[in-house]
């Protein structure tokens, strides 16, 4: 979960005035103890400090007033630990060696169920080469092993891509849209156009296509695409 998690940063909507936010979090995590925490937000491409506090006896509280929602990252020293939404109202932090959550809050609590879901198929995906160990063990065929555990794999692939795909499209015109997108392309080793991608773009609103993230990821996507077009008409390859 901790990938998933890294570099999620979107700015947001400006709100009509400003907003006070409180954000409580619990830890059992020894390590966290004494740490200093840190809320951080991507601004011009940099991500910058949004608030700070110190972890004491497995406890920390933000506080502020702020005129926008966004979704920020919570930080030690440069680590980044989860990802949250700055937003009106009480929000509840807990992390524990198990998992993190964010509770308390419309968008904080979406964002969150969504994470569970991925999560657990994701560990689904990573179950199947335990089964391959124990089929193998139990003196299966080789050729009948791979024909059902790549049967297994397509379905959870399937569903893992639904679920990104129905879940940012469904938040096209808020944060967790952009964020969500972001989430997908940090994975990539350089912004590139896939059919999933491509899919999302084809149905998407103008609050997702003008959010700044998506526009300059879009734009170094599609040079991306093209020059490697180029370089495979002119049998360079990729």
């Amino acid at each position: 979960m901790r990938k998933f998690f890294a570099l999620l940063a979107v700015p947001l909507a400006l709100l009509s005035c400003s907003k006070q936010y409180i954000i409580q979090g619990s830890s059992t995590v020894q390590s966290l103890d004494g740490k200093m925490l840190y809320l951080k937000a991507l601004k011009d491409n940099q991500l910058v400090d949004i608030d700070s506090c110190e972890v004491i006896h497995g406890q920390f509280e933000f506080s502020g007033v702020w005129d926008s929602t966004m979704m920020v990252n919570l930080f030690m020293d440069d680590e980044s630990i989860m990802p949250l939404v700055l937003e009106e109202g009480n929000v509840q932090i807990h992390i524990d060696h198990a998992e993190q959550s964010v509770t308390g809050t419309p968008l904080n609590d979406t964002l969150y169920a969504f994470i569970h879901e991925k999560s657990r198929i994701d560990n689904q995906i990573a179950e199947l080469s335990h089964k391959e160990s124990q089929m193998i063990m139990d003196g299966m065929d080789h050729d009948e092993i791979l024909r059902i555990l790549s049967e297994q794999a397509a379905r959870l692939n399937q569903k893992n891509d639904s679920l990104v795909i129905g879940f940012i499209s469904r938040n096209f015109d808020n944060v967790l849209g952009p964020g969500v997108f972001m989430i997908l392309t940090s994975s990539f080793p350089y912004p590139i156009i896939t059919p999933q991608i491509d899919s999302l773009m084809s149905i998407s609103t103008p609050y997702f296509q003008n959010n700044s993230y998506v526009k300059e990821y879009m734009k170094l996507a599609k040079e991306n695409m093209e020059l490697m077009k180029e370089r495979q008409e002119a049998g360079l390859g990729i």
